[in-house]
Formats: C-alpha cells, structure tokens, sequence
C-alpha cells in the first residue's frame, strides 16, 4: 500500500493564484481549472475578458492530466504527428494541462485556457511551480 498526498484547499487557492498572477502579468485572460487525483474539479475561475468556451476546456486539460501521468501536450503532439486514433481516447489533445506530481504521484492538475496554447501551458506551469515552492520551503 502507498502514502499519497492529497491537495488542500490553501494549496489550491496559492496554486490558482499564481497561475492567476502569471496571466495578469502577460496581461492574458483565461480560465484556471485545479482538479485532484481522481479528475475531480477543486477550482475554476474564469479571468473577466476570458473566452466563455475556455471555462469548459480548462477542467478538462487538467482532467486529461490525471487520467495520463503527462501534461496534455502530448496528446496534442500525438494528433499533430498523425496519431488521430488520441482523437478517440478519453482526453483533450490540447496543451495547457499540467500535472501536479509529489512523490512520484500524480496528486492533482492544473489546466488553462483562453490564450494560445504555450501560454496556456505557461500559466499552468506558474500554477505548479507555486506549490512546488511551497513544499520545498516546508
């Protein structure tokens, strides 16, 4: 049997506030979607300016990081190099999903959009690396 970690509230809420900071500062609309280790929505927000659809895509770029172990882009890159049959799994083939690994475990992810797809990608990564920071501090 394994230990796991499980994402608290306050992790999640310094987690969407980078990503949050990070978009701000490009001067980026977008939605911010955390889930944890099962796919299960802990946060969304959507940035005033940000595309309607992004706050239906976020959640599943994140969900789509639980589900695989690896950041969405690979799916995306599965599909831009000829592998169409990504098209017909249960995930979203778009970059700007990043998982949130502790332990080797995948805990939770962060998923953006409303930007192009690296600056999705960007924002979700400031996400992640909040917390990162933070259990290196503990």
């Amino acid at each position: 049997m394994r230990d796991s970690k499980i994402l608290t509230l306050d992790e999640v809420k310094r987690i969407a506030a980078a990503a949050e900071a990070e978009a701000a500062a490009q001067g980026w609309a977008v939605s911010i979607a955390v889930c944890d280790a099962g796919g299960h929505a802990l946060w969304l927000q959507r940035m005033d300016g940000a595309p309607l659809m992004s706050a239906a895509v976020a959640p599943e770029k994140a969900r789509t990081c639980v589900l695989s172990g690896k950041p969405s882009k690979a799916f995306e890159d599965m599909v831009n190099n000829g592998r169409f049959a990504a098209l017909a799994m249960p995930v979203v083939p778009l970059e700007g999903g990043e998982p949130i690994v502790v332990g080797g475990l995948v805990i939770g992810a962060v998923g953006v959009s409303g930007v192009k797809a690296g600056e999705d990608a960007q924002v979700a990564r400031a996400g992640v690396a909040a917390l990162a920071g933070q259990r290196e501090a503990a």
